[in-house]
C-alpha cells in the first residue's frame, strides 16, 4: 500500500502542475516529485481531453459542431489555466524573430505578449476548433476518442522532449527547472508508451484506423525531432515555455492526422 500511496501522490502532483482542479492536502509540494510526475503528464492530459471530449458531446447535442468545438477547446483551456497556450506564445514571440539566445530567453520571460505570439496563439486555436469541429461532424465518439488521444500524445511528446534537451533558461528563476534537467529515460520511456497507447485506443475507434495511428504517431515524431533540432540550435535546450509549444503543436498535429486519414 506504501508504493500504491505514493504512486498516487505522483499522480497528484502532476494534476496539480498541469490543471487548476484541486488535490488533497497531503500530496503537498516536492521539486522531486515533481520530477517524477512527469511519467503521469499522459494519463493527465487524457482526463484533459477527456473532459473536453464531454463538453464537445453534450455540447453537440444542442449546438452544431462548430459551436460544441469551440466550448471543448475553450473548456480545455480553462481547465489547463492556458498553461500550455502560455508557453505557446512565449515561444513563438521568442524564437521567431532574429533575437540572439539571451534575448530569446529574456522575451520568454516577459509577461507581455508580442504580434508572434498572439498569432501564433490566435492561430493554433482556430486550427484546434476547426479540426475538432470537423471531426465531431463527421463522427462524434470517434472525435472525442481522437481528442482524448491528441492531449494525452501531445504530453508525451513534451516529456520525451524534456529527455532529449538539456534546461536552456536560467535554473533559478525557473518554475520547474529540474523538470527538462532531471527527466529519467524510464519516466520519458513510459509516457511515450502511454501516449502510444491513447493513439492505439483512439485509432481502434472506426472510421479511425492503422492509418490515423501511423499518422498521428508520426506527426508527432516529426514534430519532436524538429522543435529538438530547432530548440537546440537557437537556445541550446529546452524550457517550461517550449515545452508548452511541443504539447500544444503535438495535440493540434494528432488531429490532423486522424482527420487526414477518415473518410470525407
Amino acid at each position: 500500500m506504501t508504493g500504491l500511496r505514493h504512486e498516487l501522490r505522483v499522480f497528484f502532483v502532476a494534476l496539480q502542475f498541469l490543471t487548476r482542479l484541486p488535490v488533497p492536502h497531503w500530496v503537498g509540494h516536492e521539486s522531486k516529485l515533481l520530477q517524477r510526475a512527469v511519467r503521469h503528464f499522459p494519463l493527465v492530459g487524457a482526463l484533459i481531453g477527456a473532459t473536453g471530449a464531454a463538453v464537445a458531446l453534450g455540447a453537440l447535442q444542442l449546438w452544431p459542431a462548430t459551436v460544441a468545438a469551440t466550448l471543448a477547446v475553450a473548456a480545455t483551456v480553462w481547465l489547463t489555466a492556458a498553461f500550455h497556450e502560455d508557453g505557446l506564445a512565449d515561444t513563438f514571440d521568442a524564437l521567431l524573430g532574429a533575437a540572439p539566445r539571451e534575448k530569446a530567453l529574456a522575451i520568454m520571460k516577459d509577461s507581455r505578449i508580442g504580434s508572434y505570439g498572439a498569432a501564433a496563439l490566435s492561430l493554433l486555436l482556430l486550427l484546434r476548433v476547426l479540426l475538432l469541429a470537423e471531426l465531431l461532424a463527421r463522427a462524434a465518439l470517434p472525435a472525442a476518442a481522437a481528442l482524448v488521444a491528441a492531449h494525452a500524445a501531445g504530453r508525451a511528446g513534451a516529456v520525451v522532449l524534456m529527455r532529449a534537451l538539456p534546461y536552456a533558461g536560467d535554473a533559478a528563476q525557473a518554475k520547474a527547472p529540474s523538470l527538462t534537467r532531471d527527466t529519467l529515460t524510464f519516466d520519458a520511456v513510459w509516457a511515450a508508451l502511454i501516449g502510444t497507447l491513447a493513439l492505439g485506443l483512439a485509432a481502434a475507434v472506426p472510421p479511425s484506423g492503422i492509418p490515423a495511428f501511423a499518422g498521428a504517431f508520426g506527426a508527432l515524431a516529426v514534430i519532436v525531432l524538429e522543435l529538438r533540432r530547432w530548440l537546440r540550435q537557437r537556445l541550446g535546450g529546452a524550457t517550461g515555455d517550449t515545452l508548452g509549444a511541443a504539447e500544444q503543436l503535438g495535440e493540434a498535429a494528432v488531429l490532423l492526422a486522424f482527420l487526414a486519414t477518415w473518410p470525407r
